[in-house]
């Protein structure tokens, strides 16, 4: 996902984004131990996915924090 794109969603945006990145990460996990995953890359990818909207929504916390 681009950063640019997760930049410009509201945090409620963010928020969903990043509820469905985990429900796909746990699919995929899933799908790696029956053995049906056919691309394990893809792992990796959503991990990444949600570390930079973590990042992001963290980034927005602590600016809030800053202007209060």
């Amino acid at each position: 996902m681009d950063l640019n794109k997760i930049r410009k969603m509201t945090d409620q945006e963010r928020t969903a984004e990043l509820a469905r990145m985990k429900q796909e990460l746990f699919n995929l996990r899933f799908q790696h131990v029956t053995g049906q995953l056919e691309n394990p890359v893809k792992m990796r990818e959503v991990r990444r996915d949600i570390a930079r909207v973590k990042t992001i929504i963290r980034e927005n916390e602590q600016a809030k924090e800053k202007n209060a």
